[in-house]
């Protein structure tokens, strides 16, 4: 594995805010009370994510968030749940080389095809633990379903997806046509985990300070719900919703704000 992150600086803004939560990831990793452990998270951050995370300060909500959505992950693809696994834009995920899923389970890396061989350029051949295959697309775009059934996804299997820190930076037409392309694609027995800023947050005073930081990036925050139920019920997901403050609270980490600012952690079953 290699430490070089020559590359960073090319990445598009919301890419970048992928090396923020990968420096958050390696500094979660080296507390002696860790959530998870990712030994390729400081490799993956580099100098540049470090840098980003000094100046934005501690996100107590992405280890919150990567134990909660490890825990859904692997209940999800347990006995009899979907074999295959999606992650939508999944930048600097590591979960393909860190959570030992079935080993009949094929997990899917869809991002765009620069930042996907920036990661591998990164990891320096490290091997993933499990069936990995990666998917070098745009999401923005069309074709990204072509690329997916090119790679091997079956639209007629359940699939378990993941859209982890992705919606806060879409526009709301956006989010609700990636969920749309996400439910056509999800048979009965798909599982949709993903979390949401919460809509009270984006109008928050207190927040505007950590908000104008992320404009300044490049990747502001456009998006924010209060209604993750209806959201994905319009859609055919029966969902449990939970608020970052809860799962934070649960697992010994609590967050400032309380549950109507702390955003919204989903798990949905079709």
């Amino acid at each position: 594995m290699t430490n070089q992150n020559t590359s960073a600086f090319t990445l598009d803004p919301v890419a970048g805010t992928s090396l923020v939560t990968a420096a958050q990831r390696a500094r979660e990793s080296a507390r002696d009370d860790a959530l998870f452990h990712d030994p390729l998270a400081a490799a993956l951050a580099g100098p540049a994510g470090t840098a980003r995370l000094d100046a934005f300060g501690d996100v107590p909500a992405i280890p919150v968030r990567t134990r909660f959505f490890d825990d859904a992950i692997g209940g999800a693809v347990g006995d009899g749940g979907p074999r295959q696994l999606v992650i939508v834009a999944a930048g600097m995920d590591t979960r393909a080389y860190r959570l030992r899923l079935p080993a009949d389970v094929t997990l899917y890396e869809l991002d765009r095809p620069e930042l996907l061989a920036h990661k591998e350029r990164l990891l320096g051949g490290v091997a993933p633990t499990c069936h990995r295959t990666a998917v070098g697309a745009d999401l923005a775009a069309a074709g990204w379903e072509e690329a997916l059934a090119d790679a091997g996804f079956r639209a007629d299997l359940p699939t378990c997806w993941l859209v982890e820190g992705l919606t806060q930076y879409l526009e709301e037409p956006d989010v609700h046509t990636l969920l749309d392309r996400i439910s056509a694609l999800s048979a009965p027995g798909s599982r949709l985990l993903a979390d949401f800023v919460a809509g009270a947050m984006l109008a928050a005073p207190e927040t505007r300070p950590v908000l104008d930081l992320m404009a300044t990036w490049g990747s502001p925050w456009r998006y924010g719900t209060d209604d993750p139920t209806t959201l994905l019920a319009e859609r055919g997901w029966r969902a449990e919703v939970r608020t970052f403050a809860g799962v934070g609270e649960a697992l010994g980490r609590p967050m400032p704000g309380g549950d109507e600012m702390s955003g919204w952690l989903v798990e949905g079953v079709r």
